[in-house]
């Protein structure tokens, strides 16, 4: 496996484990019915948590080549790979227009 497909992996891994957490925070953060010292509280510990673990840091990358341009979501496959699987008959449901 490349390198970036792995380091994919890890990414949503990460973002999959601190979501709840993350979660809690910003609810915390944006209710402002608590007091503002448990909301900046939140805030420093939703600041202290890594980079990795926010989804805004997912880039979609095609799970067959690593390539991150390109990418059809409902498939997780660049273009190039795409046409190559539909066009094999490896992907269910998918067949070559002609009209």
């Amino acid at each position: 496996m490349r390198c970036r497909i792995l380091r994919d992996i890890k990414a949503r891994q990460a973002v999959a484990d601190n979501e709840i957490t993350r979660q809690a925070f910003r609810y915390i953060t944006r209710n402002e019915t608590l007091p503002a010292r448990v909301r900046h509280q939140a805030q420093l510990q939703l600041n202290a948590m890594p980079k990795n673990s926010s989804s805004a840091f997912i880039h979609n990358r095609c799970v067959a080549t690593g390539h991150g341009s390109g990418v059809l979501r409902e498939f997780k496959l660049c273009r190039y790979q795409f046409r190559l699987k539909a066009l094999n008959g490896e992907l269910p449901g998918v067949k070559k227009a002609s009209w």
